[in-house]
C-alpha cells in the first residue's frame, strides 16, 4: 500500500456506510435469508437495482445480543428468491447492495480458493496468472539444518504460511486436509470451476494442493522423522518475498509433523490416484515411512522454538489425536488391519474427536474413518457419529443465540476468531453429510454469512469481496506491493477480545463487546493477520454450499 510503514490512518478503523446488515455476496435461492438490523424498526423494505420496492415485511424483535453488545432486530428475506441485486431498507436506513441467485459464492470460492497460488513460496508468480500481484522468484536458497549447521536441504516450494515467510508441516497438512476433503465431498464445486493457475491434467484445486504436498514430502527425513519448519530466525521485516534474503533453518522434528504428513500424504494418495497414479504412489510410500517412524517412536516428540528464534512455534502439548489421524487415514486408503488396532487404541484416550483445526484433528480421523469403504467397527461408528451430532447441536444453540447468527460464544472471539467459526461451519456441513442432518446447511451458511457481512461491523473479512471490506491485512506482500487494493480473497483473522500486539492495545477500548474487537490495519497481527488454515475451512464451507 502506498504509505510510510504501518501509518495508521482512520481508513483502517472506520464504521461501516450500511446500517442493515447482510451477506454482501448474497444468497441462494432457497436458503435462509436473514438481514440484521441493529436499531428499532417495524417494518423493511427490499429494493431492486431500480429502486423498485420488490418485497416488505414485518421485523422480528431479537433482543440483546451479547457478543457484539447490540439491540437486534431481524429481517427475514427467505420469501425472496427471484434472481437479481438488492438492497434492504428500513427506518431510512439501507445495506450494502448483496445478490440473489445460484451462483452467488462462485467468486468468493474462486478467491479464496486462488489465494493459496499468490502465498506459493519458491517460485516467482507470473503476470500471466497473478497480474499485478506478481511477483519474482523467493527462497530459492537451500536451508540449513538448525541441528547441523554442515547440512543444507533443498526445501524449497510450499505455501507461505500467513503474514510471515515461514512454513510450517503440522499448519500446512491441516490445510491441505481441509481443501482434499473439501474436493472429495464436493467435487463438483471443482471439476469445472478454473482458478486461473498453471494448468495440470488435473483440477486446478489439485495443481495447487499439489504445491503443498511436493514440499511437505521435501520436509521428510530420509527415515521417516519430519521437520517442524522451515523458516528465518525471526519474521521478516515488510519487504516482497524475493527481498527476504536471510538463512533459513529447517528445525527439529516432532512427533507431530510426522503423523500429520502421514495423514494427508495417505488422504492425497486415494485423491491424486485417478489423476496421476505415480504421484499417488509417491504419497503412500511417504506417508507408511513416516508412519513406521511413528511406530519407532511411540513417545511424543513435541517442539519448541530454540532461543533467538521468534517465528511461529505450533506446538501442541501431545500428538495422540495427530496419531489417530495418521492411523485412520492409511486404514481407510491401505485397509492394512494393523492401522485399525491402532485407531481402536487411540480412541481409549481423551481428545476431541470432532476438532478440526492444526492443533487437534481428531474430527479429520473420525472423518476418515466413517467415510472409508473398509471394515469398520460399528460400536465405533456409532461413536464418531454421536460425537458430530453432538456438537452440531451445541453450535447449535449458540447459533440461534447469538444475533448474528454466529455459533460463537462470549469468550469464543479469540486470535483468529474468523477460523473457528468457519470450522464450526465445517462440523455443521459434515453432520449433514454423516447425519443426515436437515439444517446442516442452513447453519453452515450462517456461518459464512458472517464471514461476508452479517457481523457487528458489517464488514465482508474476506479481501476483493464485498462493498464494505477487509483491505489491510497483515501480510508482508499485500503491503510492500504498493498497490491500494489487497489481494484478493484473503480471510482475515478477525476479531479478538483479548488484543495481543501494540497496535491493538492502543486502539481497541477496553470493554468493547467481543464482536467489535477488530480494526482492518496491517500493523494488528493479532486481529488481522491471515493464514492458509483460516482461508482453507472457509474454501470448504463454500464448496459444500456450491456443491450440485
Amino acid at each position: 500500500m502506498n504509505r510510510k510503514y504501518f501509518e495508521r490512518t482512520a481508513g483502517h478503523i472506520k464504521k461501516s456506510p450500511y446500517e442493515i446488515f447482510v451477506d454482501q455476496a448474497g444468497y441462494m435461492p432457497d436458503d435462509e435469508k436473514i438481514a440484521v438490523l441493529p436499531f428499532s424498526c417495524e417494518s423493511f423494505e427490499v429494493k431492486n437495482v431500480n429502486g423498485e420496492t420488490v418485497f416488505s415485511g414485518k421485523t422480528d424483535y431479537f433482543g440483546l445480543d451479547k457478543a457484539s453488545g447490540d439491540e437486534i432486530w431481524k429481517a427475514d428475506l427467505s420469501d425472496l428468491k427471484d434472481s437479481g441485486r438488492f438492497t434492504v431498507s428500513a427506518g431510512g436506513k439501507s445495506s450494502a447492495e448483496f445478490a440473489v441467485g445460484e451462483g452467488v459464492y462462485d467468486n468468493v470460492l474462486h478467491d479464496t480458493a486462488k489465494a493459496f497460488y499468490y502465498l506459493r513460496c519458491g517460485c516467482g508468480l507470473d503476470k500471466r496468472y497473478a497480474g499485478l500481484y506478481s511477483h519474482g522468484p523467493c527462497h530459492n536458497a537451500k536451508a540449513v539444518l538448525w541441528e547441523d549447521r554442515s547440512v543444507f536441504r533443498d526445501v524449497r516450494g510450499g505455501w507461505h504460511d500467513a503474514g510471515d515467510y515461514g512454513r510450517y508441516v503440522t499448519a500446512g497438512a491441516c490445510a491441505a486436509a481441509h481443501l482434499l476433503y473439501a474436493f472429495k465431498l464436493f467435487s463438483s464445486a471443482f471439476i469445472n470451476r478454473t482458478l486461473d493457475i498453471p494448468e495440470e491434467d488435473m483440477p486446478d484445486i489439485l495443481s495447487e494442493i499439489r504445491c503443498e504436498l511436493e514440499w511437505l514430502m521435501k520436509m521428510q527425513r530420509e527415515d521417516g522423522g519430519v521437520f517442524h519448519k522451515v523458516t528465518t530466525m525471526v519474521h521478516a521485516p515488510f519487504v516482497m518475498p524475493e527481498d527476504d534474503k536471510e538463512q533459513l533453518f529447517i528445525f527439529p522434528i516432532s512427533s507431530m509433523a510426522a503423523a500429520d504428513l502421514a495423514a494427508v500424504c495417505a488422504l492425497a494418495s486415494g485423491i491424486y490416484r485417478p489423476y496421476d497414479a505415480s504421484f499417488s504412489q509417491r504419497l503412500l510410500s511417504a506417508a507408511k515411512l513416516s508412519a513406521e517412524w511413528l511406530e519407532k517412536h511411540s513417545e511424543f516428540i513435541g517442539f519448541e522454538n530454540p532461543r533467538g528464534c521468534n517465528t511461529g512455534g505450533y506446538g501442541q502439548g501431545n500428538d495422540r489425536s495427530n496419531r489417530y489421524w495418521a492411523y485412520a487415514e492409511l486404514y481407510a486408503v491401505t485397509g492394512e488391519m494393523p492401522y485399525h488396532d491402532k485407531i481402536t487404541k487411540l480412541l481409549k484416550d481423551d481428545f476431541p474427536l470432532t476438532a478440526l483445526g492444526y492443533g487437534e484433528l481428531g474430527g479429520l480421523g473420525s472423518l476418515a474413518y466413517l467415510l472409508c469403504d473398509r471394515m469398520k467397527d460399528q460400536d465405533t461408528v456409532i461413536k464418531l457419529r454421536k460425537a458430530f451430532s453432538d456438537r452440531a447441536e451445541q453450535l447449535k444453540k449458540l447459533s440461534d443465540s447469538c444475533g448474528y447468527g454466529a455459533a460463537m460464544g462470549e469468550r469464543d472471539y479469540h486470535w483468529g476468531s474468523n477460523m473457528s467459526v468457519m470450522k464450526n461451519g465445517m462440523v455443521f456441513a459434515l453432520n449433514s453429510i454423516i447425519n443426515s442432518d436437515p439444517d446442516g446447511r442452513k447453519y453452515a451458511a450462517r456461518q459464512l454469512h458472517y464471514l461476508l457481512g452479517t457481523n457487528a461491523l458489517g464488514i465482508s473479512y474476506v479481501t476483493g469481496n464485498g462493498a464494505f471490506r477487509t483491505n489491510y491485512p497483515h501480510l508482508r506482500p499485500a503491503f510492500a506491493d504498493g498497490i491500494d487494493e489487497c489481494i484478493p480473497g484473503m480471510v482475515a483473522g478477525g476479531p479478538n477480545s483479548l488484543p495481543a500486539d501494540p497496535f491493538a492495545v492502543e486502539t481497541i477500548p477496553e470493554g468493547t463487546p467481543p464482536m467489535k474487537c477488530y480494526a482492518d490495519d496491517t500493523a494488528s497481527y493479532s486481529l488481522n493477520e491471515i493464514t492458509i488454515y483460516w482461508n482453507s475451512p472457509a474454501v470448504f464451507v463454500l464448496a459444500y454450499l456450491c456443491d450440485k
